[in-house]
């Protein structure tokens, strides 16, 4: 166990603070960004280099390939646009996906030097939150050459081609408020919505909901993950509204059929909205609540601890090993 990890929390309003020890302490780290009170709403680790990461924020897209010592932006067509997602699929390293505010879908195959941005049939104006965002993008396990998009509000998308069309998709879901999507490699595809978990048996044509409220205290579901190596091990982030003032980590071992609420030191103070794992280490989890708190796993999400440090308002997490070149 990397004890001397990395953690990277990105924030509203404060940009993003890395932790060289663990947790134990943290700094900002946002040298070389344009704006160091910026909102961070996403964070992804690149699948074959620890050290580098990919940020999103109003600004567009930053690059750090010292492990957040240092911010590149990354010139493309997000540039000055809210980014919020970021998918770099495992089997193609050199490709960056990037989901907006307003809903749109910009990739590179080649490291972010040329883009294009996808052809989709997407909403862009939305009551209540003014515009569509992409909140969710995840490569198939089962087939790595299909994308699939969430969008809140506007439902499931997905691409056949890397990115350059996209097609709505998906009857029965409970809602087209999509948080977050996860899918078990031959088995079910989950679907995080305002209103309960979804599941399909059919990649995404046709869905059902979970009635997970009687499974977990609410129904209002944030976000979903997979432990590496066990992706029928999977994590729900829950709580009772946007951003709420409660919530509750779920957990399932068979493949998101059946679900129970896990114990947490306390309970958390607001919607639980991110998970950050590394496929390194799996034992080390780590999850925080959308208004602050930060909660630590080293057995695999059988146990929890919180972190010391509270932040303002959270939205994006990640984690890595601490060991530079690795």
């Amino acid at each position: 166990m990397s004890v001397n990890h990395r953690i990277y929390v990105g924030t509203i309003g404060e940009g993003v603070f890395r932790s060289v020890d663990g947790g134990e302490t943290f700094a900002r780290a946002c040298d070389g960004m344009a704006f160091v009170e910026c909102h961070v709403r996403a964070l992804v680790v690149h699948p074959r280099e620890p050290n580098v990461l990919y940020l999103g924020c109003e600004s567009g897209l930053y690059r750090s390939s010292d492990g957040a010592d240092s911010w590149t932006r990354i010139e493309s067509p997000a540039n000055d646009t809210q980014v919020w997602s970021l998918l770099i699929p495992e089997h193609y390293p050199n490709i960056i996906v990037v989901g907006c505010c307003p809903s749109k879908i910009f990739t590179s195959t080649d490291a972010g030097r040329t883009w294009h941005e996808g052809t989709t049939r997407m909403r862009h104006d939305c009551p209540r939150i003014q515009y569509t965002r992409v909140t969710c993008l995840l490569a198939d396990p089962d087939n790595p050459e299909v994308w699939w998009a969430g969008v809140e509000i506007d439902g499931l998308h997905c691409s056949r081609d890397h990115g350059r069309t996209w097609q709505r998709i998906g009857e029965g879901l409970t809602s087209q408020d999509i948080h977050a999507l996860a899918k078990v490699p031959g088995g079910a595809f989950l679907a995080a919505t305002n209103n309960d978990l979804n599941v399909s048996s059919d990649h995404g044509q046709t869905w059902r909901g979970l009635n997970i409220a009687t499974m977990m205290p609410w129904a209002y579901c944030r976000t979903l993950a997979q432990l590496p190596g066990r992706p029928t091990t999977i994590f729900l982030g829950n709580g009772n509204g946007p951003p709420g003032s409660a919530g509750a980590i779920g957990r399932s071992d068979d493949g998101g059929a059946t679900w129970r609420p896990w114990q947490l030191p306390r309970q958390a103070n607001s919607t639980i909205w991110n998970f950050a794992l590394f496929a390194g280490e799996p034992k080390i989890v780590y999850a925080n609540s959308v208004s602050g708190e930060v909660y630590r796993s080293y057995d695999a999400g059988n146990t929890w601890q919180k972190l010391e440090r509270e932040f303002g308002e959270i939205r994006a997490l990640a984690w890595t090993n601490g060991e530079r070149g690795a």
